[in-house]
């Protein structure tokens, strides 16, 4: 069982930046893919980018070039920077962790952070 805890969500100008962090607790953080997605009200929950246990990441065009995902398996935490932020990009975001394993997948949700990007 893996806990999430999203933070650093807020109210940002247009063009400004927010870190956002996850905290996990449980056991194995480092063989969990963490990624971010992100939701906004009569949309489906989309992905914004995922980092692998190797450190291999994707992420969505929509914010390639301005967003970035790390991890840090010491502090089982995971974090997204996000600069040059667009009014689009408001929604509430969900930590995600995630990994298969002998034939299940395990599969794990923070309760969300919201962000708004509005001048």
């Amino acid at each position: 069982q893996v806990q999430l805890v999203e933070s650093g969500g807020g109210l940002v100008e247009p063009g400004g930046s927010l870190r956002l962090s996850c905290a996990a607790s449980g056991r194995l953080f480092r063989v969990y893919r963490m990624g971010w997605y992100r939701q906004t009200p009569g949309k489906q929950r989309e992905l914004v980018a995922y980092i692998n246990v190797g450190g291999s990441t994707t992420y969505n065009d929509s914010v390639k070039g301005r967003f970035t995902i790390s991890r840090d398996d010491y502090k089982a935490s995971a974090y997204l920077q996000m600069n040059k932020l667009k009014p689009e990009d408001t929604g509430v975001y969900y930590c995600n962790a995630w990994r298969p394993s002998d034939g299940a997948v395990y599969d794990y949700w923070g309760q969300g952070t919201q962000v708004t990007v509005s001048s």
